[in-house]
């Protein structure tokens, strides 16, 4: 859909494209594809994609990091290398530079990436990059300190003591959230707090989705989903840039606390109860979202049963199923 916007009114990200390939895995039909992306593209006002400016090159593409206005003329420089280079190498090259701006447009650059690998399209891989450039969204960066834990769940808890995050306004979007809590002088180390190893990425996923499963927030379902597009891409970077990556989504996720509301983790017990709950199976969680006009019921429902085909936490149905509304609210 290089037709359209990366963005639409006041910067809210363009699912579509991602959604429609999403739909597609969960068993959408042709008819359910075209009614759905009908009624976005009018619902959400679709804007026409912009015509370029001035050249990028391997020289000078830095230069339009965070620029929106800079997204066409992105654009043109990463067709052309993934045209050059593949998809991985494009993504090798490219990645330890963008990966301190995971954040760009609230994660969802990085979700249009995941998904243009995940359909092997150098298309989408090279209109991702490009938005994820013009989106670029830094954060603190890590200044070497030890790590104070491995538990990205203890982050959190830390992250709720910082004073100044809790009079934040929020705002309705969450990357202007993740912008506004980073700039809080005492929200600098938190880069530094987490120790990232080859546990770091399984960790993360049961931590968030516990979050998702205790709260059903907007937000937290962006963990859920976000560690899925994070696992699609691992293969494309080295272990250092994966690293990086899991560093700075969590510095991010940690940024929308307030967003969050500081919500306490349940306990183990009540975790486990909710994990053997009585909820439909995939195939009828699965129809429910793919008869949704919500594009988070459709990304979460696909982003959910891939996470649990790796980890086997059946929390992941569990949650999937209240997200779509065949069982109720067991959280209260």
């Amino acid at each position: 859909m290089p037709g359209f916007g990366s963005e639409f009114e006041r910067t809210f990200a363009n699912h579509a494209p991602m959604v429609l390939a999403a739909l597609r895995e969960i068993g959408g039909t042709d008819t359910q594809l075209r009614r759905f992306f009908d009624h976005y593209r009018d619902a959400k006002r679709l804007t026409p994609f912009g015509s370029p400016h001035a050249r990028l090159d391997a020289g000078n593409w830095t230069t339009a990091l965070g620029r929106r206005e800079r997204e066409p003329d992105l654009r043109l420089y990463f067709a052309a290398e993934v045209a050059r280079l593949g998809i991985d190498g494009a993504l090798r090259c490219h990645l330890p530079v963008l990966a301190p701006g995971i954040a760009a447009s609230a994660f969802h650059a990085l979700m249009r990436t995941a998904y243009g690998v995940f359909r092997t399209s150098e298309t989408d891989v090279a209109i991702a990059l490009a938005y994820w450039a013009a989106t670029y969204l830094p954060l603190p960066p890590s200044t070497g300190a030890p790590p104070i834990t491995a538990d990205p769940a203890e982050v959190l808890r830390r992250v709720a003591s910082i004073e100044a995050l809790h009079h934040l306004p929020l705002h309705e979007l969450l990357w202007q959230n993740i912008r506004d809590a980073a700039a809080v002088p005492d929200f600098a180390p938190v880069v530094d707090w987490l120790e990232v190893g080859p546990d770091t990425m399984a960790a993360m996923a049961a931590t968030g989705l516990v979050l998702f499963a205790a709260t059903q927030h907007f937000a937290a379902l962006h963990v859920v989903t976000g560690l899925h597009w994070i696992r699609l891409l691992a293969p494309h970077c080295s272990a250092p840039v994966l690293q990086l990556m899991l560093r700075v989504f969590w510095q991010g996720v940690a940024a929308l606390s307030g967003e969050l509301g500081f919500p306490s983790l349940p306990d183990p017990d009540t975790v486990e109860r909710w994990r053997r709950l009585p909820v439909p199976d995939w195939p009828e969680i699965r129809a429910a979202a793919a008869a949704s006009f919500d594009e988070h019921d459709i990304s979460l429902v696909f982003s959910a049963g891939a996470e649990m085909a790796v980890y086997g936490d059946p929390l992941y149905r569990v949650a999937a199923a209240r997200r779509v509304g065949l069982i109720g609210d067991y959280a209260r």
